[in-house]
Order: C-alpha cells, then structure tokens, then sequence
C-alpha cells in the first residue's frame, strides 16, 4: 500500500511543480529560472516542516516517505536548477549562473531550517 501511495503523492507532486512553473515562469520575464527556484526553496520549507515534525515524534513515520519523499520528492527539482545553470554558464551568463545556484543553495537551506525548527513547535 505504501508503494502504491508513494507513486500517487510522486505523481501530484510533479504535477504541481508543472502547474506552478506554468503560472509563475511566464509572468516572472527573467533570465533566472526563478519559477524553479521558488519551487525548490518552498520545498525545502516544507520537507523541513516534515522533518521537524517528526523529529518532535509527530505524525506515522509513514508521512515522511510519502510526502517527503513522494510529493516532495516529485514537486522539488534538483535535476532542472542543475540544467538550467549549464543553459546560462552556455550562453555567456556565468554571474547570473553563479547567483542563481548559490541563491538557490542558500536559500533552500535557510528555507530547510526555518521549515524544520516550525515543524518542532508546531
């Protein structure tokens, strides 16, 4: 049943990300990939919140496989930011290459701890 339910949470997290790159990155005119950004850093926040929760022994450990790793896991997307950085390193835009991965690096960590030390006293 989990597997079945791993592969349903996969699923909607990847569709999700599709729904939100498709409303934000066409309004956001940008250079950076700031749809993808946003969708990794609010991910991090709430596989933190996840994280912290169960740290704190809230919730069946079952949650964190199939949201952590199932709808989060198919929402987040490391695979795309690294692409997305070789596509401006390629076309001569090594700074904002430079901001956008580290942006992102620190931002989703910040966005992992502040997710997890919510999900302890929530």
């Amino acid at each position: 049943m989990i597997m079945f339910l791993l592969t349903l949470a996969g699923a909607a997290g990847a569709a999700t990300r599709f729904i939100v790159d498709s409303l934000v990155r066409p309004k956001v005119p940008t250079p950076l990939p700031l749809s993808t950004m946003a969708i990794n850093v609010s991910g991090s926040l709430l596989l933190g919140v996840l994280a912290g929760a169960m740290l704190a022994a809230r919730g069946p450990a079952e949650w964190q496989t199939i949201i952590g790793t199932g709808f989060l896991g198919g929402f987040t997307t490391f695979s795309t930011a690294s692409v997305e950085t070789i596509r401006l390193i390629q076309s001569r835009r090594s700074g904002l290459a430079a901001v956008y991965s580290l942006g992102t690096l620190v931002l989703s960590l910040t966005a992992a701890a502040t997710g997890m030390a919510l999900g302890r006293i929530l």
